[in-house]
């Protein structure tokens, strides 16, 4: 069973309460936006800054991976806040 399945059967006391149930999906979206993060930022920052695949990161390299996952999170926070700025 899954974590938003429930018997129909069940008691009130053994059902999850709304405010338990939005904490759980709030954990739930965090997990995967920061997964979708994580994901886009790889395949991104891999494919504009390693140009030789190797054992190890050269130093452009890693500097390159280090700026690209700067500029990232710096562009997701600007589109956020801008995203939640709108909403008011």
């Amino acid at each position: 069973m899954d974590s938003f399945s429930s018997p129909s059967s069940s008691s009130p006391s053994s059902q999850m309460s709304a405010e338990d149930f939005m904490d759980q999906l709030k954990v739930q979206l965090a997990q995967a936006y920061a997964e979708e993060f994580l994901e886009t930022v790889r395949g991104k920052c891999f494919d504009k800054c390693i140009t030789k695949p190797g054992s190890s990161l050269s130093g452009g390299e890693s500097s390159c991976i280090s700026r690209c996952v700067d500029r990232y999170i710096e562009a997701t926070g600007i589109i956020s806040r801008s995203l939640f700025n709108a909403q008011r």
